[in-house]
């Protein structure tokens, strides 16, 4: 399956169904009077949540949803069928924007979540609402409100506890294959990481989700390389998980490329608690490894790991760091949410 985070669709919702205009016709009733029903509601646009879906492709192939209309009013105050809704099935972490994909109208980020985009039309009065002492025959209805529509912008960001940043051929989608389940394309040249991919990481009894997503560049935010678009997917990660190539001539200065491309993308991800390792370890003697890892901690300020994906150094302390944070976390958002809880009560 292709992966696709973002798509343009065109809803519209239905017509509301006209009210009749019908009189009551009956033996041995001599004034039967109006007996129109009203038109049906016409049906809605939903969005909603659900499991097993991690793209957007399939609304490559439709763009197009309209709801059906209600249904006319009849005689005997009979009332038209409201028109079928339409729901848009979404994976988790879908937001949907209006056209001018800046203006965020809901943001689905648990499953069986909905949002109602576009109401149906409102049915019509049937002459039986016109009768009055002076109008005892009214021979007028109203016709069904319209529909709405509207373009609407699909942006998917996916849903993981940690994220994989750093330069191309840095060795994410080597670690994410080395620790996870996940089997990304792995290749010796730059951007062979083209879409994100997540996988789930177990460490010691506990799992969490890590994304990696396609390598940054100078000039990233600018759209230098494949750009920052997909930056978006580790926007709503606990922790990042800062990986710097020990091939590096200046992993110094591949280190606050990154973070300034992080700073100038924004979205608080700059601000995100950040492990950093010194991966692709493995193919540096010790004492390459000793002056890289001390020109690292040097520039970055903060303590650095040592990783190799292929020999597996260093890749449990890396995991159980990263693990520590998204338990912090977890913990915080589960004390914020007994708060609220009490509150309510």
């Amino acid at each position: 399956m292709k992966f696709l985070d973002q798509a343009k669709v065109y809803i519209r919702s239905g017509d509301g169904g006209a009210g009749s205009v019908s009189f009551r016709r009956e033996k041995f009733i001599e004034f039967g009077g109006p007996d129109g029903g009203d038109g049906g509601r016409g049906g809605d646009v939903w969005v909603e949540a659900v499991e097993g879906l991690n793209t957007l492709i399939d609304y490559r192939y439709q763009q197009h949803f309209k709801a059906r209309p209600g249904t006319h009013g009849m005689g005997r105050n009979r009332t038209g069928a409201k028109g079928a809704d339409v729901f848009l099935k979404m994976p988790v972490g879908t937001q949907v924007f209006e056209e001018d994909n800046e203006t965020l109208i809901c943001d689905l980020t648990e499953v069986g979540q909905r949002c109602r985009l576009a109401s149906g039309g409102n049915g019509g009065f049937g002459n039986q609402h016109f009768k009055s002492s002076t109008n005892q025959a009214p021979r007028r209805a109203n016709p069904g409100l319209p529909g709405e529509e509207r373009w609407i912008w699909l942006r998917l960001k996916l849903i993981a506890d940690a994220g994989l940043v750093g330069l191309p051929n840095a060795g994410k989608s080597t670690f994410l294959a080395a620790v996870t389940a996940a089997k990304p394309k792995i290749a010796d040249y730059p951007f062979t990481t083209l879409h994100p991919n997540l996988g789930v990481v177990r460490i010691d009894a506990r799992e969490f989700v890590l994304a990696d997503i396609p390598g940054l560049i100078e000039g990233a935010h600018m759209g230098v390389g494949i750009g920052d678009r997909f930056l978006g997917h580790v926007e709503r990660t606990r922790v990042l998980l800062h990986l710097v190539s020990a091939q590096e001539d200046d992993v110094g200065q591949v280190y606050t490329t990154v973070r300034d491309e992080l700073a100038a993308y924004g979205h608080g991800l700059e601000e995100k608690p950040e492990v950093l390792a010194l991966s692709q370890a493995d193919l540096l003697d010790e004492a390459a490894r000793a002056e890289k890892l001390a020109a690292l901690k040097q520039a970055a300020g903060r303590e650095v790991h040592l990783l190799s994906s292929a020999t597996g150094e260093g890749a449990q302390e890396v995991l159980r760091a990263l693990m520590r944070v998204v338990e912090e976390a977890r913990q915080e958002e589960a004390a914020e949410e007994t708060v609220d809880e009490r509150w309510q009560k």
